[in-house]
């Protein structure tokens, strides 16, 4: 009596042959993902060469760094009262905030009126004036409808 799962032997060979292919890629794709495993939770040897780890030191110099008259770590323009913008203004949110915006000192005044009232921000006392005046020269509302001229680039002839 013949078997009745009996497969012919043309696609038997097939068969074999789907499923070499198929161990093959299910070895490697465990590799694959062992090595992500490996790497993801920093179980691999690290590489020869290694950034330095940030001191105090270190984070002081760069929260301190100026470049072309603007303060790096804010991004905002170094003048006079920059100081006090850095200290109350990015207690609560990102300088960014700050630089993006753009007002007249009624403008700014009533912007910091809002934030007193519905944001929770202190009495600014005698800082407030500074403050207003910093802002309304450095971020104050643009009239000009060009963009200003480059300046500082090194130009390269084509």
């Amino acid at each position: 009596m013949a078997e009745k799962n009996h497969i012919p032997e043309h696609k038997e060979v097939f068969l074999k042959g789907i499923m070499k292919w198929f161990d093959l890629w299910a070895l490697v794709l465990f590799l694959l993902f062992s090595w992500f495993f490996l790497y993801a939770f920093n179980f691999l040897p690290k590489s020869e060469v290694e950034t330095p780890e940030k001191t105090a030191e270190t984070e002081s110099t760069d929260a301190d760094l100026i470049e072309k008259g603007i303060h790096v770590n804010s991004g905002l323009i170094v003048d006079d009262g920059y100081e006090l913008v850095l200290q109350h203004c990015g207690g609560c949110h990102s300088h960014k905030l700050v630089t993006q915006n753009r007002a007249d000192a009624d403008g700014w005044t009533e912007t910091i009126h809002w934030m007193q009232e519905t944001q929770k921000l202190w009495d600014l006392g005698p800082n407030e004036a500074p403050i207003v005046a910093y802002l309304a020269k450095n971020y104050g509302v643009k009239k000009k409808s060009r963009r200003a001229a480059l300046k500082d680039i090194e130009w390269y002839e084509l």
